[in-house]
């Protein structure tokens, strides 16, 4: 597929991460999509003739060349959706980002993912909370996810530095600038165990609104949340719903009463929203995880139909009990799925090399 295709589609205004992925679903490729003739694009489900005649390809494709030179330049990796080293846990999420911009030396599907993330404001308390979190977690090969903020998030970081534990900040504006500048030495050094990630193309500016979109990024990617530190108020909680929300495990350190910045844990326990943690023996117990000896969770290791998503795992299944290859329609009506749906879902799964199609619109296991 065409790097610069991929890149512009990103800046086309009249077109969010789930169309574009519809269009590719349709379409084949991000190419096609500005090759395709408004004929073609109106028989597309979701994209109707206001959206076509707003449609203007020039200057996306004028800013995608741009942003390929800064790419070139900064020796960055980009992830479209349906690279095999995109996040397969954020993939699973109906609003991921379809690209993503990347630096560093990091396995973004590794086997064991969690996302740590608390207040700005974190107290001795939590700092201490976050230390011993991570020094156990070093036993367990696991990579860290958080949003190189000030407080709990630089404090995680910091500690897989010292622990070498695999961690990676996700951004809130392009990677041609670091928001806060404070981390930015923090942030030279994951390159060499995690990295930095970021939706955002150069010249994005860290703006207020762009952090909770951040934080659909930390909680997806992730198996499990934890809020170390956290107030009423504030990222953290955002991204313990978000993650809620795509179904994934949510955790929290309790606090004493009273203290401001142990509230919004002590909330999220009360309610349901986040389990009770108070050493990384409990996060072990409920996430079924025993320590790492020597294993490195490799690319290999992880193309298998584990990481499929609820309707990954059912096509699969229909498939693999069927004996000879199936066709899209009979496929659409032993899932029970609408033919749309199931197009994008069969891309995915043959992209990621879980399946293969055959003459005649028909589909088989690799």
């Amino acid at each position: 597929m065409s790097l610069l295709h991929q890149v512009a589609l990103t800046f086309l205004k009249e077109i969010g991460h789930v169309r574009a992925k519809t269009l590719v679903a349709h379409l084949g490729s991000a190419e096609a999509i500005f090759k395709a003739s408004p004929a073609q694009l109106s028989k597309i489900p979701g994209i109707g003739e206001i959206t076509i005649k707003k449609l203007e390809f020039t200057e996306p494709l004028q800013r995608a060349e741009k942003e390929l030179k800064f790419i070139e330049d900064n020796n960055i990796d980009v992830l479209f959706y349906t690279d095999a080293r995109y996040p397969k846990r954020l993939k699973n999420c109906v609003d991921a980002p379809v690209l993503l911009y990347a630096k560093g030396q990091y396995n973004l599907n590794a086997l064991k993912v969690v996302s740590v993330v608390g207040t700005r404001n974190a107290t001795d308390y939590g700092k201490q909370l976050c230390r011993q979190l991570i020094e156990e977690l070093a036993e367990y090969n696991v990579l860290v996810v958080s949003g190189l903020a000030h407080g709990i998030d630089v404090a995680a970081h910091k500690e897989c530095l010292k622990a070498n534990v695999q961690t990676v900040g996700v951004l809130g504006h392009g990677l041609d600038r670091l928001y806060p500048g404070q981390n930015r030495s923090t942030a030279d050094r994951m390159l060499q165990n995690g990295g930095l990630l970021t939706e955002y193309p150069s010249g994005t500016n860290a703006d207020r609104q762009n952090f909770p979109e951040r934080n659909r990024i930390v909680a997806g990617m992730a198996d499990a949340t934890i809020v170390v530190e956290a107030g009423l108020k504030g990222g953290a909680l955002i991204t313990s719903e978000i993650a809620n929300s795509y179904h994934r495990d949510v955790f929290a350190f309790p606090g004493r009463l009273g203290d401001e910045y142990s509230e919004g844990c002590n909330f999220l326990i009360r309610n349901n929203k986040a389990a009770l943690l108070t050493c990384m023996a409990d996060l072990a117990y409920s996430m079924g995880w025993e320590k790492s000896t020597e294993v490195k969770g490799g690319p290999e290791q992880l193309i298998l139909p584990i990481d499929l998503s609820a309707d990954e795992r059912a096509v699969y299944e229909v498939i693999q009990t069927n004996k000879a290859p199936l066709a899209i329609d009979e496929l659409a009506i032993k899932v029970n799925m609408p033919t749309s749906q199931l197009a994008m879902t069969l891309l995915d799964m043959e992209l990621q090399g879980f399946i293969r199609s055959l003459p005649g619109k028909t589909y088989a296991l690799n």
